[in-house]
């Protein structure tokens, strides 16, 4: 887990390492916008927090709202409901294996961002600003594969955004909801062809005590040690898994 960290952990301690270091020597200026000499802005190191400390409360909706997160949770709560079961797997253990995937699954954009934004930081053949703008593209790049064109087209209606010539001009405000209203509806997709088997097994046990005039008692309690021996004999978890793995073209 760590080594699929390490982009986004060196890519914060690049952008704020060496400026605290320089800063310890000359003292840390308040506010101080520094124009280089080819155009560019550098800021100060209390510029830098600042973002660093308002970026961070935005990690929690960038990892549920970029990421494949949303589509893996859903169809984890989705299965659990089909089953039957309300509180098992609980919702600790749902929200880590939908973390782990999610990591697995976001594992080239990852490598992606550290290879073309937070080495060529390190090798200062970036600014920090280019540097974002290197890690936004490898995200936009995975968002765009998983969204569909009538979502996007609905949200550029709304917004009132102009016709772009290429993806890259699509702005993160319209591809971001565009991107998770397409997540929410292959999470229900799949959902739904994952709900279908263990609704086949309520009907039959419920048909099956009307006939035997047992109508006091509930078919969920004959009905689930079915579904999960269903379950546990065509190895559900493998085969969810990897399908929401293949969905997202790995």
């Amino acid at each position: 887990m760590m080594n699929k960290l390490l982009p986004f952990l060196l890519f914060l301690s690049a952008v704020f390492l060496p400026s605290a270091v320089q800063a310890a020597d000359v003292g840390i200026p308040a506010l101080t916008l520094t124009t280089t000499e080819d155009g560019s802005t550098n800021y100060s190191v209390t510029l830098q927090v600042l973002a660093l400390m308002t970026m961070l409360t935005f990690i929690p909706a960038m990892v549920m709202m970029m990421t494949s997160f949303a589509r893996i949770i859903i169809v984890f709560a989705i299965l659990r409901q089909a089953l039957g079961l309300q509180q098992t797997p609980s919702n600790q253990i749902m929200v880590g294996m939908s973390m782990f995937l999610t990591l697995f699954i976001m594992t080239p954009v990852l490598d992606k961002v550290y290879a073309d934004a937070v080495q060529p930081y390190i090798s200062e053949e970036l600014t920090v600003i280019e540097a974002f703008q290197q890690a936004s593209g490898p995200f936009r790049d995975f968002m765009m594969l998983q969204t569909r064109e009538s979502d996007l087209g609905l949200f550029m209606k709304i917004s009132d955004t102009p016709a772009v010539d290429s993806p890259e001009q699509i702005p993160f405000t319209v591809l971001v909801p565009a991107f998770v209203t397409s997540e929410l509806k292959t999470a229900f997709q799949i959902g739904f062809m994952l709900f279908i088997p263990f609704l086949v097994i309520d009907l039959v046990v419920a048909s099956v005590l009307m006939a035997m005039g047992m109508m006091m008692l509930s078919p969920v309690i004959i009905s689930l040690p079915f579904k999960i021996m269903l379950f546990v004999l065509i190895d559900g978890w493998a085969l969810v898994i990897g399908t929401l793995a293949a969905s997202f073209g790995i």
